[in-house]
């Protein structure tokens, strides 16, 4: 079902020391941020490695609400690791092969994930404790070819 651990999310209160001390310490690459309004986070994607699956990444989250779910998480535990996210070659299949197998799934459908990517969260009551994230990465779209916004690539 994996093709590759995708990305490791870590909560942080604030973003840009934390991609400063991940970028001197680890030598890691900046690839993008975004801010994700329905999950209220400003994100951080920073590039790990390559593999033959695709690439690796460290994923930092500073809440833009209290109330939001990593908000939420710095309050009850403080920084640290949030989630684990697997990459997949079809989204859509994984969850299904994961609802067929008993999991819980916090997302039944795919929602949009950073970059474009398609995303889907696995409950930590079925995995041992592990908030699991499911990521397809966004395909490449012709030129000539627009995708509305909020859809996965």
């Amino acid at each position: 079902m994996f093709t590759r651990i995708d990305h490791v999310g870590i909560a942080c209160r604030d973003l840009e020391a934390s991609i400063a001390r991940y970028t001197a310490m680890f030598g890691l690459t900046l690839l993008g941020r975004e801010t994700n309004d329905a999950q209220g986070v400003h994100e951080a994607m920073l590039h790990v490695a390559d593999a033959p699956g695709g690439f690796s990444c460290v994923q930092l989250l500073e809440p833009t609400r209290p109330d939001s779910p990593v908000g939420r998480f710095l309050d009850a535990h403080g920084e640290g690791i949030h989630h684990l996210a697997y990459g997949v070659d079809d989204i859509a299949a994984a969850l299904a092969q994961l609802r067929d197998g008993g999991a819980q799934l916090i997302d039944d459908q795919p929602r949009h994930g950073f970059g474009g990517s398609a995303i889907a969260f696995v409950h930590p009551h079925s995995t041992g404790g592990v908030l699991t994230e499911l990521v397809e990465a966004a395909r490449p779209q012709p030129s000539n070819v627009t995708l509305p916004s909020g859809l996965p690539g």
